[in-house]
C-alpha cells in the first residue's frame, strides 16, 4: 500500500505544513509504508487524479488545505483519505459558525461578533481579534483597549475582509486532542509570554506543556464531554483538536481544529505519546482506519503507481 502525502498547499500555514508533512512522512516509513511525497499549491481534480497512491495523507492546514476545497477533491477522487468531509471542514474552518453550532449543542463559548469592511466593534475590550478562517493564530491580535482594537482593526482590514472580535478570557489554555472519538490526555499550554502565538507555538522553545494537568475537581471532566460534544456536533472525523480556555467558571470553547499540527511542537503527537502511542503509530492508525472506512462503502480501491 502506497500512501500519498499532501503537503504545502496555498494558504498562510504553508510553512507549518511542510514541517507536519515532513514528521508524517518520516513516521509513515517508520510505521513500513511505501510514501509518495508531494508538496502543492493549489491543485485541481486531474492533477490529483495523476498522483500516485492508494490512500491519501493531506497534511494540509488553513482554508483551502483544511476547510473544504481540498476536500471536495478528495471525496470526488474516491480514494479512501484522512481526514474529514467538506461540510464538516468547513464549518470547523469557520470559527463564528462552529461556535455558533457548539453553543446549540450546550458547550460554552465566548460572545464575539464578526465584522465586515466598515461594521462598527461592539464587543467591549478586553478582545480577541482574528481571521474569520484561519489557524496557527496568524493575524491574532489581542485588545486590551478600544485604542488596541481600533488599531488592530485599521491593520488587519487591509487584507481580512471578514474577522471576528471575542471576549477576552483569562485563565489558562488547555487543548483536547480526539482520535476517532476518543480524547487523549489534555495539554495545559503556557506560554512564555502569556500568548500562544504563532512565535511561541513553532519558532520559540520556551513554551510548558503540562500532561494531564491539575485542573479544578470536575474541569478536566466538563473539557472532555465538551470536545466530544464538539466532535459530534460539528461532525468531524479521524482526529482533531479542540482547543478551550479555563477561567473559574468552567471551560470556554474556543476552536476545533480538523488537521491538527504534526510537528515536533505539536499538541496532538505529544498527547498520543503520552497515552502510548508513538508517532509511526498514530499516523499508521489513521491511515488503516481510512482504508477500512473505504472499504466499507466501496469495491477494493485500484492501486495507483
Amino acid at each position: 500500500m502506497k500512501v500519498l502525502l499532501l503537503q504545502g498547499g496555498p494558504d498562510a500555514e504553508h510553512q507549518v505544513s511542510l514541517n507536519s508533512g515532513r514528521q508524517v512522512s518520516a513516521a509513515l516509513r517508520r510505521a513500513g509504508l511505501e510514501v509518495h511525497d508531494q508538496t502543492v499549491g493549489k491543485l485541481d481534480q486531474a492533477e490529483l487524479a495523476a498522483l500516485p497512491g492508494d490512500v491519501i495523507f493531506p497534511v494540509l492546514h488553513g482554508p483551502w488545505g483544511e476547510g473544504g476545497p481540498l476536500q471536495e477533491l478528495l471525496v470526488a477522487d474516491g480514494r479512501p483519505f484522512v481526514g474529514c468531509l467538506p461540510h464538516a471542514a468547513r464549518l470547523a474552518m469557520d470559527k463564528p459558525a462552529s461556535k455558533a453550532a457548539v453553543a446549540s449543542a450546550g458547550v460554552p463559548t465566548p460572545a464575539c461578533q464578526v465584522l465586515g469592511p466598515g461594521e462598527t466593534l461592539a464587543i467591549a475590550p478586553p478582545l480577541v481579534l482574528k481571521p474569520c478562517d484561519e489557524g496557527s493564530s496568524v493575524d491574532l491580535r489581542v485588545c486590551r483597549t478600544h485604542a488596541e482594537a481600533e488599531a488592530a482593526l485599521a491593520e488587519l482590514r487591509g487584507r481580512r475582509p471578514r474577522l471576528m472580535a471575542e471576549a477576552f478570557i483569562q485563565g489558562a489554555e488547555v487543548t483536547a486532542g480526539i482520535l476517532d472519538g476518543e480524547v487523549l490526555p489534555l495539554i495545559e499550554i503556557r506560554p512564555h509570554g502569556g500568548l500562544y502565538d504563532y512565535e511561541a507555538k513553532y519558532l520559540r522553545d520556551d513554551t510548558k506543556y503540562l500532561l494531564d494537568p491539575s485542573l479544578a475537581p470536575g474541569v478536566a471532566d466538563a473539557i472532555r464531554d465538551h470536545a466530544l460534544r464538539v466532535w459530534r456536533c460539528l461532525g468531524l472525523r479521524d482526529l482533531a483538536r479542540v482547543d478551550f480556555m479555563v477561567d473559574a467558571r468552567g471551560p470556554w470553547f474556543l476552536e476545533a481544529n480538523t488537521m491538527p499540527g504534526m510537528t515536533d511542537h505539536s499538541l496532538v503527537p505529544k498527547a498520543a505519546a503520552h497515552a502510548g502511542m508513538p508517532m509511526e503509530t498514530l499516523v499508521r492508525r489513521l491511515v488503516e482506519q481510512a482504508v477500512r472506512r473505504n472499504l466499507k462503502f466501496h469495491a477494493v480501491p485500484a492501486p495507483r503507481r
